[in-house]
């Protein structure tokens, strides 16, 4: 993709206006939460202490805004408290010589930038201590005022917490709404699958799902019931959907028994879906009779036999569990054992120290995105200082916040804080001139301007920009500044914040596009880790443990993902092929999806213990881990990759006999030949 065709579609996705399910009790209580601290440092301590606790408000309930698992309450006062060191510190050293604070500066950014190795949250909320305190260090005048300011942002974090703790919006939403999600998506599944037996999954939302069932000790003993157990049935109903619709393991392609499929798929869709809206809702599941009553049809085992009816009776049997799972008001909770724990923030210090130091590599993103955050942050003080106008640290702070590790996100970030600046500081500034507002009418416009930032946050990045330029114009308004001090030199400032944000990627870029075949490779070695774990319950079904495969196909979807974001990046990114071609990622990818569904498809008709092994299932299980770790490391040095191994276990006459694993050791070894079919130039 040419520059000039990235930045247009940059562009245009900075300014995109999207379609998003508003939250508006929840703003409004972060916009009670702002006012109250506004409020209250107005009446008490001037309009300088109202400011400082106002940045502390705001920013800990944006935190609250971000897609983490953890307690609200959690991530207000950490926000808050972050902040509040980031301005003392900030004074300490800024109050007594620039080139001090420039250092301090260079090191608190490179410190943010890392933290995203430790995920977005964090990395926002690094990002915004850096922002803030190029702001608040510019207001105290002594140690102690200094003090005090850190004291009111801190109090600012401490009301949004308890507001939370206070009056709870929607009480376990969050996780309510990925559980459902995911049976939604398996509704779905089934639906497609009455039209299309090979029809795609994507697995984010089971993911997403089970993210939000990792839970702090305290959070398990209160979860309710509904939300314990659906999400492991979820996992177990998609292979089965799949191995009852697909013809090569399942009914045929036409006739009577595919009709019986065809019910049974929309019959689990319905249940599927009930449950969906009850966990979501938190109501009792209603259920139209005609889907249990296809789901119980005595005839079914009269048009199915062997593996359909197996797994049309699984299917049954687990939709009842998933019914009784999401029905409300049992009163039973989840021991904190059977739970998968979330380290508390204490514990949580040596797993994001261990993620910074692994990305402490050449070549790695988030090295390269605090490399180049930390030299865009500290020569736009520089130049912010040098240039004829006030308010310096407004392009620093521009580029601190428009910054990502990746291309898209920067660039379009960057165009919308401009577009949303100018007409957010436009807006502002005609109410200003028209109603001429005072010190406590300028407050309550500020408030306003963070609500409707707070309500329509999640619309897109340009909308949120419009009501944050207007928030700052009235809350500097409210300490006596004009505005004709304060939107000319936002204005410049910001756009010269972006413009480096920008000439900052471009310089020095961490383009996704050469690490595709990397990418593709660890996908291909996890999905062939995870057919050989499958392969290895039929060769030893008595000794091997099931939680292996659970492991494998976990690592096989981190991988799936990892990939997917990889190559919506490198779709953006201006730089010439140096990678995989658009056509070979597509057909690479859709192969090495067909052999993890291969292994699935495998996994639903699991031996039990009491099963004998299965002769050849072993050789087979080694040949495809080897193969798929040596066609991994070719993708990876540029070669097409050859499947030898496997391909030699299923001519000769150790692999397995005639049945489903050697069936399905023939659908692996199709899928391995598509991707080298895929990759061959």
């Amino acid at each position: 993709m040419s520059w000039l065709r990235a930045l247009k579609d940059t562009a245009r996705a900075g300014m995109t206006v999207e379609r998003a399910r508003l939250e508006p009790l929840v703003a409004l209580r972060a916009t009670a939460g702002l006012a109250i601290v506004v409020a209250a440092g107005l009446a008490l301590l001037g309009p300088g202490s109202a400011a400082s606790s106002a940045f502390g408000a705001f920013m800990a309930a944006i935190a609250t805004f971000q897609k983490s698992w953890r307690p609200r309450p959690v991530l207000a006062l950490a926000a808050g408290l972050t902040l509040a060191v980031s301005t003392f510190v900030g004074y300490l050293v800024g109050s007594s010589h620039i080139a001090l604070f420039l250092a301090l500066l260079a090191v608190w950014t490179f410190l943010a930038g890392l933290m995203w190795a430790a995920g977005p949250t964090a990395g926002i909320i690094a990002s915004g201590n850096v922002a803030i305190m190029l702001v608040t260090v510019t207001l105290p005048t002594s140690v102690p005022q200094a003090a005090g300011h850190a004291a009111m942002i801190a109090a600012g974090g401490v009301v949004q917490a308890l507001l939370i703790v206070l009056f709870p919006v929607r009480r376990w939403g969050a996780q309510r709404d990925a559980l459902a999600d995911a049976l939604a998506a398996e509704a779905d599944y089934a639906r497609r699958l009455r039209q299309d037996p090979l029809a795609p999954f994507d697995p984010q939302p089971l993911m997403r799902a089970r993210d939000a069932a990792a839970v702090t000790v305290r959070q398990a003993r209160r979860r309710p019931a509904e939300l314990h157990g659906a999400r492991g049935l979820a996992e177990r109903i998609r292979p089965v959907l799949a191995s009852l619709a697909d013809p090569a393991v399942g009914a045929p392609a036409e006739g009577p028994a595919r009709d019986r499929v065809r019910e049974l798929l929309a019959a689990a869709a319905t249940v599927l879906d009930a449950a969906a809206r009850a966990i979501r809702h938190g109501d009792p599941v209603r259920l139209p009779a005609p889907a249990l009553a296809a789901l119980k049809s005595p005839d079914t085992a009269d048009l199915l036999s062997g593996a359909p009816l197996r797994a049309a009776r699984r299917l049954a049997a687990l939709l009842d569990d998933v019914l009784e799972t999401a029905e409300p008001g049992t009163g039973r909770t989840a021991d904190p054992g059977e739970s998968m724990l979330r380290p508390s923030l204490p514990g949580l210090v040596p797993l994001v120290l261990r993620a910074v130091r692994a990305e402490l590599r050449p070549g790695s993103p988030v090295l390269r995105h605090a490399l180049r955050l930390t030299a865009v942050a500290c020569a736009g003080l520089v130049i912010g200082r040098a240039l004829p106008l006030g308010h310096a640290y407004w392009a620093p702070m521009a580029s601190v916040m428009v910054m990502r590790p990746d291309f898209t996100q920067t660039y379009s970030r960057a165009v919308a804080r401009f577009g949303g600046t100018l007409v957010g500081v436009a807006v502002a500034t005609g109410i200003v001139q028209l109603a001429q507002p005072g010190m406590y009418l300028s407050g309550f416009l500020a408030v306003l301007s963070a609500g409707l930032m707070y309500v329509l946050m999640r619309t897109g990045y340009a909308v949120s920009q419009v009501f944050v330029s207007a928030y700052v114009v009235f809350l500097l308004g409210m300490g006596g500044v004009r505005w004709d001090q304060t939107v000319p030199d936002r204005v410049a400032l910001t756009l010269v914040g972006g413009l480096l944000a920008m000439i900052g990627y471009a310089l020095y870029p961490a383009w996704e596009t050469p690490r595709l075949r990397t990418r593709l490779a660890d996908w291909i070695a996890a999905d062939g880790r995870y057919a050989a774990a499958v392969l290895h319950q039929y060769a030893d079904p008595a000794g091997a443990r099931r939680a292996d495969v659970r492991e494998a196909l976990l690592a096989a979807r981190d991988a799936r993902v990892a990939w997917q974001e990889a190559l919506d990046r490198a779709a953006g990114e201006p730089v010439r092929h140096r990678g995989l071609s658009r056509a070979a990622a597509d057909g690479a990818g859709g192969a090495v999806a067909a052999l993890g569904r291969g292994a699935m498809l495998l996994e639903a008709h699991l031996p039990d213990r009491a099963h004998e092994p299965v002769p050849g299932a072993a050789v087979l299980a080694q040949a495809v881990r080897t193969a798929t770790e040596t066609g991994a490391k070719a993708v990876r040095e540029r070669r097409v990759p050859e499947w030898e191994e496997v391909r030699a276990v299923l001519a000769g006459g150790d692999g397995p006999g005639p049945g489903p694993v050697r069936e399905a050791g023939e659908q692996l070894l199709e899928s391995l030949d598509e991707v080298s079919r895929a990759l061959r130039p």
